[in-house]
Order: C-alpha cells, then sequence, then structure tokens
C-alpha cells in the first residue's frame, strides 16, 4: 500500500488511548481500546483489535493518516448517513433494551452464529427482533463466516420467514459463498461480502467469482475513504459502509465514506457509538431519527483524560503504532 508516512515523532505528538466501557458484551470484549491521533487535517482514530496482527493493523494505521493528514479527493454528496441497529447475541429479555439505545432505527443487523449458542437460539432472537419491528422493519444477519456451506443453507432456510434484507458473511471463502448463493438462489436472500473484502488479499474476488450481490465495507481495515470507494468501483456491486465498533471519530470516516458513495441502497451499520458507554465527544454520533450526520467530531479533552487506558495498555498502543509504522514506511520506499 502506497502512503505518505509521517513520523513517529507526528504520529504520537497528540496520542490518546482510550479504553471505553460497552454497554453490551460484543465480540467477546467488555471494553473498547482505541488510540486517537491528531493530524494537520483533524482527529483520526487506530483501533484494530488486539489479535491482529501487525500486518493487518497497518493497514488500519493509514486509514488513519489517511483522516488526519489528508484530505479526501473527491467531494461528499449527502450530508446525513441512514443507518441500521446492530443487535449482538444477547438473551431474548435484553432485545429491546440493546435496541432502545439506537433510537428510531428502521433496520437492525442481528449477529447470528454465536460460539456457544444454537440456531434455535438465533431463530428466537431473530423472531423476537421481527417482533418488536413490525412488518416494515428491515432485518440483516451477519454470521461472521461462522458456517460452512451446508451449515449456512439450513440456518438460512430456516431463518427466510422473517423476511431477511441479507446475510453477511455467512461463510467464510469465496468458493464457499459462491456455491451457496447458488444453492440458495430461488429464496431470494442475498448473500453480502465482509471479511472476504476487508481481509482478503485481493479484495475483487468475491465479485469475479459472482459469489456475493453488495459488499460490506469499512474504511478503517480498507486503508481509508479513498481506497475503500476505489473497491467499491472496481467491484460493481451495491455497498452497505460498516464499522468495528469505532468512537465516534471512526464513525465519522465511515460516515465520510458513505457520504461520498454514488448510491447508498442500504443503511449503513455506522450506529454502534449506542453500544458503548461513553464516548471522547460531548456530541457522539448516536443515532437520531435512523441517522447520523457528515460532519468532524469534536474531541472533549476531559473525555480524554476520563478515558484513558492503563499505562500499560497505553505502552502496548504506542508500540503497536510504532511498529505499524515501520510496515508502511517499507511499503512505501
Amino acid at each position: 500500500m502506497q502512503t505518505l508516512v509521517p513520523a513517529i515523532d507526528a504520529l504520537l505528538a497528540d496520542a490518546h488511548v482510550v479504553r471505553i466501557p460497552l454497554a453490551t458484551r460484543f465480540r467477546g470484549i467488555e471494553h473498547r481500546e482505541a488510540v486517537l491521533l491528531r493530524g494537520p487535517h483533524g482527529w483520526a482514530e487506530f483501533s484494530p483489535f488486539v489479535e491482529y496482527e501487525d500486518a493487518e493493523a497497518a493497514t488500519w494505521l493509514a486509514a488513519a493518516i489517511d483522516a488526519g493528514w489528508n484530505a479526501p479527493s473527491t467531494p461528499p454528496v449527502r450530508d446525513s448517513i441512514p443507518v441500521n441497529a446492530t443487535l449482538p447475541a444477547v438473551a431474548l429479555d435484553r432485545i429491546e433494551g440493546v435496541l432502545a439505545r439506537f433510537g428510531e432505527c428502521r433496520t437492525v443487523k442481528i449477529k447470528v452464529a454465536e460460539r456457544g449458542q444454537t440456531l434455535a437460539d438465533d431463530v428466537d432472537r431473530v423472531r423476537e427482533t421481527r417482533r418488536l419491528l413490525g412488518p416494515e422493519g428491515r432485518i440483516r444477519l451477519d454470521a461472521n463466516g461462522a458456517w460452512n456451506v451446508d451449515e449456512a443453507e439450513h440456518a438460512i432456510r430456516a431463518l427466510e420467514e422473517f423476511d431477511l434484507e441479507y446475510v453477511e458473511q455467512p461463510c467464510a471463502s469465496v468458493p464457499e459463498l459462491a456455491e451457496l448463493r447458488a444453492r440458495i438462489h430461488r429464496i431470494d436472500v442475498p448473500i453480502a461480502a465482509d471479511e472476504s473484502v476487508r481481509k482478503a488479499s485481493d479484495p475483487i474476488a468475491m465479485a469475479r467469482a459472482e459469489a456475493v450481490d453488495l459488499v460490506v465495507i469499512k474504511a478503517a481495515p480498507l486503508g481509508g475513504v479513498d481506497r475503500a470507494l476505489k473497491i467499491v468501483a472496481e467491484a460493481g456491486l451495491p455497498a452497505v459502509v460498516s464499522s468495528a465498533l469505532d468512537t465516534s471519530v471512526g464513525l465519522a470516516m465511515g460516515a465520510a465514506l458513505a457520504a461520498r458513495l454514488p448510491e447508498l441502497p442500504y443503511d449503513c451499520g455506522l450506529g454502534t457509538a449506542a453500544l458503548l458507554l461513553s464516548d471522547v465527544t460531548r456530541t457522539p454520533l448516536i443515532p437520531t431519527d435512523g441517522t447520523i450526520p457528515v460532519a468532524p467530531v469534536d474531541i472533549d479533552e476531559d473525555a480524554l483524560a476520563r478515558l484513558a487506558a492503563p499505562d500499560g495498555r497505553a505502552a502496548w498502543w504506542r508500540a503497536r503504532i510504532a511498529r505499524c509504522r515501520e510496515l508502511l514506511a517499507v511499503g512505501a520506499t
């Protein structure tokens, strides 16, 4: 990846490592850690999940550099973004409370195929969500690649009665997605790719294989707004912009990406500030009437101090930035 790489002193000159509690356990974690970096063009976020290796995390740093040290090359075409609610694999009696945090969103993305749960758990959770949304609401599922083809086909057939908008990354590999799509073509449930885009050495392979109907894109793991826009253009498929449990700074970068897509046929997964119990701004990007604005985020210095990660974690993140920065510098030479 080619990018202008600032010196490490410039990257860390105004860096703040925060640790934010979650409203509900998500992806196996109860706190979200992130680094806020201030560049010449404003605040940026570096927050790859802790289990990611440096080679993958370096792309997230490229996105942070792109946001804080560069300006987008294209103007926005909209000033607000419709967003979905995100429902983790919670117990039935918690669903209504979690969804209430998102306000009046018309779309819910439901996590399914959670480790330790069964398809019956998924069916119950989707059924209850449909009851709460009513017939006009939109439901999409996200399996994070956890099913094989047979499991995915069985699950989709069991869940199709709830009028699914699409199923995100039901299987892990592109060949599996292509086989699944061929198997279920008669039941009209679209297949979306997420990990097959952001974790792939060839993010267009799923489009060439006609394995999916749409793509889910995230600015940070794809290296920034401009690179994500290029991938969508090359894929030639409808796109949904999503997030990775970001602070409002990271969500603002996602909104900047969504604002620049020529078409935006789906609600975007950029409402996840509602899953945080605090944020780095006094005006977090929590959905209002199902949308978030396209605008820079004003940082609350008091929040940075209050949410500061312990010294050991801050040192870990700074060392990670230094390693990732070296990888980017090597790639730029």
